[in-house]
């Protein structure tokens, strides 16, 4: 923030005249602004999405998690509150909405085969990035007697029928089915 620090505004009158009490003044002011940046900093990092590189290593620390060396803040703070959302009980309901704001509400498909005790739940192509952390998600709140069905939701032919073969014909069919259009 840029703030104004100047401390002989603060002393009286009769001080403001001294010398001493002017280079004093000076040279507080750096140290108090110093002060406030590094207060703005801790007040920034108690907060998720506003935290800085000290702020997500220490969130990361207290919830056990691990960084790998490729990913973004961004995809840190995710993590970081991807776990926090955690919370019982573990119903339908509260999964999907975990989901939801992992992975946004169009990124996801959650099926439940209750005479196969399976979950099946398909990640869209546009949150191929977080696939991962809802794999985490899933082992850590589906029942252990639930068998987990992951993987991605490719493009189907339903997303792909309003382009024309001549359209399409540019892209490979790995790229047609991977890729978000």
């Amino acid at each position: 923030m840029d703030r104004e620090i100047n401390t002989i505004n603060y002393l009286p009158d009769f001080l403001k005249e001294f010398r001493e009490f002017g280079a004093l003044a000076e040279a507080e002011n750096p140290e108090l602004l110093y002060a406030w940046d590094v207060y703005e900093e801790l007040l920034k990092n108690q907060f998720v999405n506003d935290s800085g590189e000290p702020g997500v290593k220490r969130w990361e620390a207290i919830l056990g998690l691990l960084p790998k060396g490729s990913d973004t803040l961004d995809i840190r703070r995710f993590r970081i509150l991807a776990r926090l959302n955690e919370k019982l009980p573990y119903t339908r309901r509260i999964l999907e909405q975990q989901l939801a704001a992992l992975c946004g509400e169009d990124g996801y498909l959650v099926e439940i085969r209750n005479g196969e005790y399976t979950l099946a739940v398909r990640v869209a192509m546009a949150a191929k990035a977080k696939f991962e952390e809802v794999g985490s998600l899933l082992r850590r709140i589906v029942p252990a007697n639930m068998v987990i069905d992951l993987s991605l939701l490719y493009s189907s032919h339903s997303k792909l029928a309003g382009h024309t073969h001549a359209e399409l014909s540019t892209y490979s069919h790995e790229q047609l089915r991977n890729e978000v259009f």
